[in-house]
């Protein structure tokens, strides 16, 4: 019997002017937000994938489809609630989330702890269990013109 499962998860969006920026399940001041079906939190998004992806249930995508009216414009910490009872419904409870964020503008440094409380609070973990990191990439590449932000999302979870 398998006790631990990793999962990895990855997910972008575009930046556009006047769209709110959400990102851990907070509201981040910004002029720039994130293009999406929902409400654009990339962090949350890819974290869903890493904990779907451990245990073989696919992405977000088909779980929450983009072409569904239902998932239109939803808060994203309903889409992690909904995950993480598919994660316990099979047994599984989450050791520990590495999530770090790439986003050249605003600084997230000031966010940090309140998406660690956040995102912990909806996996029902410690915060000690979860680590959230932001990096800029140097102005390199899409995250460094502003004109998108990265998420990558790594997750252990144990039975």
């Amino acid at each position: 019997m398998e006790d631990f499962r990793i999962g990895n998860g990855y997910d972008v969006h575009a930046l556009e002017p006047g769209l709110p920026l959400f990102l851990g399940g907070i509201r981040i001041e910004s002029h720039l937000g994130c293009v999406a079906h929902s409400d654009g939190d990339v962090a949350i998004h890819a974290l869903c994938d890493a904990l779907l992806g451990a245990l073989a249930l696919g992405d977000i995508g088909k779980h929450f489809p983009d072409t569904s009216e239902e998932f239109k414009g939803i808060d994203s910490k309903i889409l992690l609630q909904r995950t993480m009872k598919l994660v316990k419904g099979l047994g599984w409870q989450v050791g520990n989330a590495d999530i770090t964020i790439a986003l050249q503008s605003p600084k997230l440094s000031p966010y940090i702890t309140r998406m660690r409380e956040t995102l912990s609070s909806l996996m029902e973990v410690q915060m000690t269990s979860v680590s959230v990191k932001a990096t800029t990439t140097e102005r390199l590449g899409f995250v460094g013109r502003c004109e998108g932000c990265e998420v990558f999302a790594t997750v252990l979870l144990k039975k």
